[in-house]
């Protein structure tokens, strides 16, 4: 397995030395997890990830949906394939979140109740509930649903002791995987938290390899899309030992301007601040970014021991087979489920059916990673376009057949066919 080590040499936190690491040196924390399940005529939904198997690729994005038991329960009956609980650390008391939070972008006039919803922005922090409280309610979903897949997502401070402290906590509930937060685009950047991390190379691979040391679950590592290329900070927690990653968080914005107050938006005692980016108006960008992570790993890493989680403005099935068809192993969904609820996901699984249907498509690796083919460079288009147009021109050159020979063209027809 390939390994990397950054430095910040000259001021660059992306100088990179290369080394060949083989996997097998590294103990293995997946699972297996198989429950039996019977055949059916209809596409079948189920994934097996990192050694976990999920009834269905759909799982709950940390957040709002995951913040509570009350809520995680509802997602596992409404049948999600899997549920991330909202991001925790060692000391909720830090985390102080305010009201308003979110902020709404519609289509056509900003601001107009009519326009559907397209963007959607949050300047909420992590989980404001103490930890304990979590890890209770951890411990009691996995006593309730001890088939269903359940995953800490985790953020703490540049601190080793305090990261291995609160892998300890939550892999002593039972959870089945862990998430590391190194995204969250808003919140205690100065204390090296969410995205501070997942910007900075040499700083990811450090508290990477302190994680990954730690752990005896499946790790992913969750990217910030707020960086220049995405494949580098990808590239670095797959090296330092995590089984997967996911891609994107929320990317950093400014809703918008009241034109009536002049205030920003979502707007706190008359101010605001910057916050992450979410909806369909992301899912593009989404799509980008996981293609890029999906090429790497398949040309670097052998992407069967390694899985990809697609996020970004997922509403529909069609949605999820677009990150499904880039090499996505699962699809989260967060700010879906804030605007339609928990019960999206049985149409997520519908809508994703008819679209294995139309294909022939009976399972999800059917078509993961099938679209993959079809991207090139700028260069390689431009190639493509004009053989294609010689070949076009080739083929209209001269006559087919004896049919195509008419009386008034005869002397031209002929000539066409000649070659000197």
């Amino acid at each position: 397995m390939a390994s990397l080590k950054f430095s910040h040499s000259n001021g660059n936190p992306f100088a990179v030395t290369r080394h060949v690491t083989p996997r097998s040196t590294r103990p293995t924390r997946i699972g297996f997890k198989i429950f039996a399940s019977d055949n059916h005529s209809e596409p079948d939904l189920s994934v097996c990830v990192n050694g976990l198997q999920m009834p269905n690729p759909f799982v709950i994005g940390s957040g709002p949906p995951g913040t509570n038991y009350t809520v995680m329960k509802r997602a596992f009956d409404e049948g999600w394939g899997a549920v991330i609980a909202k991001t925790v650390s060692l000391d909720a008391a830090k985390v102080i979140n305010v009201t308003p939070r979110y902020a709404r972008l519609r289509a056509g006039a900003n601001g107009s109740a009519k326009g559907q919803i397209i963007g959607w922005e949050n300047i909420e922090l992590i989980s404001d509930r103490p930890l304990e409280t979590m890890l209770k309610e951890f411990k009691q979903l996995k006593k309730e649903y001890p088939d269903r897949i359940l995953i800490a997502s985790i953020m703490e401070e540049y601190n080793k002791a305090g990261w291995e402290e609160l892998i300890d906590r939550v892999e002593q509930t039972g959870i089945d995987a862990i998430e590391v937060n190194f995204s969250c685009p808003h919140g205690m950047p100065e204390r090296k938290m969410g995205a501070a991390v997942g910007q900075d190379c040499a700083l990811l691979e450090e508290v990477c390899e302190w994680i990954n040391a730690k752990a005896t679950v499946p790790v992913w590592a969750k990217m910030t899309p707020n960086i220049t290329d995405i494949t580098m900070p990808a590239r670095v927690a797959l090296s330092s030992g995590c089984e997967g990653v996911a891609a994107i968080n929320t990317i950093m914005s400014v809703m918008g301007i009241s034109l009536d107050t002049l205030r920003p938006e979502p707007c706190v005692e008359g101010y605001s601040t910057p916050g992450g980016y979410s909806c369909k108006a992301v899912h593009p960008i989404a799509l980008a970014k996981v293609m890029s992570i999906a090429k790497m790993m398949k040309s670097e890493f052998n992407d069967k021991d390694y899985s990809l989680s697609g996020i970004g403005g997922v509403e529909t099935g069609g949605d999820a087979a677009e990150f499904i068809l880039l090499g996505a192993n699962t699809v989260q969904v967060c700010t879906g489920v804030m605007m339609h609820g928990y019960g999206l996901v049985k149409k997520l699984c519908e809508e994703l059916k008819d679209f294995m249907k139309k294909h022939n498509f009976k399972s999800i690796e059917d078509f993961r990673g099938v679209s993959l083919q079809y991207f090139t460079t700028h260069t390689d288009l431009v190639r493509r376009q004009q053989e294609a147009i010689r070949e076009r021109k080739a083929i209209k050159k001269g006559l087919q057949s004896d049919k195509e020979w008419t009386g008034d063209g005869f002397v031209k027809e002929t000539e066409s066919m000649v070659s000197n």
